[in-house]
């Protein structure tokens, strides 16, 4: 397998969310070794950078946050002087400047993680899904791989890297990684391709893999790697979607890890290896969008990255269009259309929550956490503009435009003015008049939702609809025609309907057992609206949700929900005493906002749900 080129002359935009200078020196491969202690929950070694020097009087900067720094050397075991910024009061950590003699071509820096690392979620057997092995994995995006490596954590510094994790025997290592070789208790992978630092990824535990096709296979625990293989059975035929849509697939294998509960988001498109969450394992397919999602970033993110975390729409708006061609490519045009419509609902509801600065794709996030970027407007609002586009000059020549932007900017990470100009010379300029009928500056720089933004019809979602209007003027729930309904048809069910009464709720509940649903995302609507509406009955498996999931997702509206109940503040911070230790550090930050978390005392996380 041909490497592909890690040194580019430096092109990159300055980084508020990073104290590193690429400019001057830049990092263009690691070599990590790292020992990993379960029970100390650290990991001890080292990490080596190669150096390409622009300015040869300056020194390597480094973003860290709460390593233990034990030497720092060069190519030749000589000591080279360092210093340690002060630490950031928020959340950028500390930079860590080393001085470089003249000759110097690589640093050797030794360290230790700390067991409170952000970016590294220690699991005791009982937060697994077998419940028998420990369990870590990393999680970087956005800022966080600083917490677990003293690197350049920009997303527009990109690396090529190899690293060696000695971990227990009984337990199996992964990284995202497109080479792994196993030798005792040490396993040695390599990333032959120049990744951002946030791609970096690690997970060990008790795992099993199960192939689904010569380059792509699902990893979880033993206990669940064959209902997680039965889901994914059509992972393969979604790469042959992406390749025929896109261009080719420049990864090499495409694996799907299922992460224990506490995983923070829906998945992580780590190259080679997506980290998901076992949420959407329903059992019928219906929420493998997912995974369509995080294989679209092995184009659009991965191969293409923002530059900074201001351009994360290009990250995201991209692949959420992509993930909606690869759905109506597989799963037909139906399927597509209702997914789109969620989604755009989704932007709507939060567009009417968030300060218009916070609604613009191109967000200006000086001084901020790049978490707060992250929002249904880069990833939902980006999606509508491409489909804007589409719509406008037509889907055969947005695929031409697509297809050539993968190719001439692979490996590359862009700003939002990159990818303007871009637009102007390849598409806008080709085709005056459609270009005549797109505000690019209204979509990309300004608030809200331009009025031609669109939403395809489904006739799924028509029936819905009026299943809403005949039980909101008064049929009964075990009269409605619900045969053959998928999730998004649920998901919409219940969030058209308009303040119901606890009678139609309970009528709901006994009609079509919602509380003890085991698909995720309609359990947790189901709970939101039950919650809201003073549905008791409730309580106790809300509870339980909330101690065993956590997606944020699913995390933040509940809270809320429960918040928005009489005595609601008392009793969200009973649960979060004994759930926030089995929450990520993602999750905790978003939850301590809005719980007003003052690190009250905890009861130990592993507590049974209180009986009410």
């Amino acid at each position: 397998m041909t490497p592909e080129p890690a040194s580019r002359p430096w092109q990159g935009a300055p980084d508020d969310h990073s104290f590193a200078r690429p400019e001057q020196v830049r990092s263009t491969h690691l070599e990590l070794v790292l020992d990993l202690d379960f029970d100390a929950r650290v990991a001890t070694g080292h990490v080596v950078h190669h150096l390409e020097r622009s300015d040869r009087n300056a020194p390597l900067v480094l973003d860290t946050d709460g390593l233990a720094i034990q030497s720092v050397t060069d190519q030749r075991g000589e000591p080279l002087h360092y210093t340690m910024g002060e630490r950031d009061e928020k959340w950028l950590g500390r930079a860590m400047t080393i001085d470089l003699a003249p000759e110097s071509t690589r640093v050797r820096v030794d360290y230790a993680t700390s067991p409170t690392a952000e970016a590294m979620q220690w699991l005791a057997p009982e937060q697994t899904h077998g419940k028998l092995q420990p369990f870590l994995f990393t999680q970087g995006q956005a800022i966080l791989t600083r917490t677990w490596i003293p690197l350049q954590d920009s997303p527009a510094v990109r690396v090529t890297w190899k690293a060696k994790i000695r971990a227990p025997r009984h337990l199996r290592t992964v990284m995202s990684a497109d080479h792994r070789d196993v030798r005792d208790d040490v396993t040695v992978f390599s990333m032959t391709r120049p990744v951002p630092s946030y791609l970096i990824a690690l997970a060990c535990g008790d795992l099993a893999a199960r192939p689904v096709s010569g380059r792509c296979a699902v990893w979880a625990e033993p206990s669940l790697v064959d209902e997680a293989t039965a889901e994914l059975e059509d992972l393969e035929r979604m790469v042959v979607a992406c390749e025929e849509l896109f261009g080719p697939y420049r990864w090499g294998r495409y694996d799907v890890l299922f992460l224990p509960p506490s995983f923070p988001f829906g998945g992580m498109e780590n190259p080679c290896m997506t980290f998901a969450t076992p949420t959407i394992l329903a059992g019928d397919k219906s929420l493998v969008a997912l995974i369509a999602h995080e294989l679209a970033h092995s184009w659009s993110g991965n191969l293409v990255t923002n530059a900074t975390w201001r351009d994360f729409w290009l990250n995201e708006g991209f692949t959420v269009y992509l993930e909606q061609r690869i759905m109506e490519h597989v799963y037909g045009q139906d399927r597509a259309a209702m997914e789109i419509a969620l989604g755009m609902q989704g932007l709507q509801q939060e567009l009417r929550t968030l300060p218009e600065p916070d609604q613009v794709l191109h967000i200006d996030l000086t001084g901020r956490n790049p978490d707060d970027g992250m929002t249904a407007v880069a990833y939902d609002k980006g999606a509508a503009f491409l489909r804007r586009l589409e719509q406008a000059f037509g889907r055969a020549e947005m695929d031409r435009f697509l297809r050539l932007w993968f190719e001439q900017h692979s490996f590359q990470s862009v700003t939002t003015k990159t990818f303007l100009d871009f637009l102007q010379r390849e598409m806008l300029s080709r085709n005056p008049a459609a270009a005549a009928a797109v505000d690019v500056t209204r979509w990309v720089e300004q608030a809200g939702l331009p009025g031609d933004a669109s939403v395809p019809q489904s006739a799924r979602f028509a029936a819905v609809d009026g299943a809403v209007a005949a039980f909101s003027a008064g049929a009964s729930a075990v009269d409605l025609d619900t045969d053959g309904w998928v999730t998004q048809q649920w998901l919409r069910f219940l969030s058209q309907l308009e303040s119901p009464s606890l009678d139609q709720l309970q009528q709901l509940d006994e009609a079509f057992a919602l509380t003890r649903s085991s698909n995720s995302e309609v359990l947790c609507a189901w709970l939101v609206l039950a919650t809201q509406r003073g549905l008791r009955a409730v309580d106790a498996r809300a509870e339980l949700f909330l101690l065993t999931v956590g997606r944020r997702k699913f995390l933040v509206p509940l809270y809320e929900a429960i918040l928005s109940t009489e005595a609601g503040q008392e009793r969200a911070l009973d649960i979060y005493r004994r759930a926030r230790r089995r929450y990520h550090a993602v999750s905790q930050r978003t939850l301590d906002a809005l719980l007003d978390w003052e690190g009250l005392d905890a009861v130990p996380a592993d507590d049974e749900p209180r009986k009410r």
